[in-house]
């Protein structure tokens, strides 16, 4: 009586256990959704297009970051230069105000330098030399800048163009399927259209986001350049 029992038993182990593996085979696996997945599977143009996106945004990364380094070296300016310069020229020592400029090496101080090398000319002449000298500062500190500006732009249109491309591909894989729509044949058109629009907005966003911080940099530069300018034309303006 004990032995059936057991077999009894055994038959219901077995049954339960059976009936959970088929559950769990019923279950569907959730799958995860990988980038890399996604790029490969997005066809060979799909490929060629990210593979040209993700090139602009390691040039736009690259511009930017060497950008904001030489911006943030060129913004640092003792709040005792102007002081110092002016203690100088009152003192008539004009080569020691020339090294003190050599010495930082800043647009402000390559603009205080080109101020101090026109002294004894008229007014007006010191003020244009300045000005003149302004301009070649901006245009080192905008250097490649406008790169970023580029790739922000062309970078979400070559993502459309890879959208374009994958819709064309998937039309001609329903018009060469003889009337028969499989999902099988449209995915990589759909790959290729998708993923590509995402990467062209992402690299385009981040080298707009980057171009507008350089600038609002830049911007404050100048007009740390153009306070010091002027606080240099009225030092030499002041009675002796």
């Amino acid at each position: 009586m004990s032995l059936l029992n057991l077999l009894q038993a055994q038959q219901v182990q077995d049954t339960l256990q059976n009936a959970g593996q088929n559950m769990n085979a019923d279950v569907p696996q959730e799958k995860t959704l990988r980038i890399i997945d996604l790029i490969l599977n997005s066809g060979t143009g799909g490929m060629i297009i990210i593979g040209l996106l993700m090139l602009m945004l390691f040039i736009a990364l690259v511009i930017y970051f060497e950008r904001l380094s030489a911006i943030k070296a060129a913004s640092k300016v003792s709040p005792s230069f102007m002081n110092q310069i002016r203690t100088y020229i009152k003192n008539g020592n004009v080569e020691g105000a020339q090294m003190l400029c050599r010495q930082y090496n800043t647009p402000v101080a390559n603009l205080i330098s080109k101020g101090i090398s026109r002294i004894g000319k008229p007014l007006e002449d010191i003020d244009k030399a300045i000005e003149n000298a302004g301009k070649l500062e901006v245009y080192k500190l905008e250097k490649n800048v406008s790169t970023l500006a580029t790739i922000a732009g062309a970078a979400p249109m070559i993502g459309f163009l890879g959208t374009v491309i994958g819709m064309i591909l998937a039309f001609h894989n329903m018009a060469s399927g003889g009337g028969k729509i499989e999902v099988a044949s449209l995915a990589q058109g759909i790959y290729t259209a998708m993923t590509t629009t995402v990467a062209g907005l992402i690299v385009g966003i981040a080298a707009y986001m980057a171009y507008n911080h350089l600038v609002a940099k830049t911007d404050k530069v100048v007009h740390q350049m153009e306070a010091n300018a002027v606080d240099f034309l009225d030092m030499l303006n002041e009675p002796v």
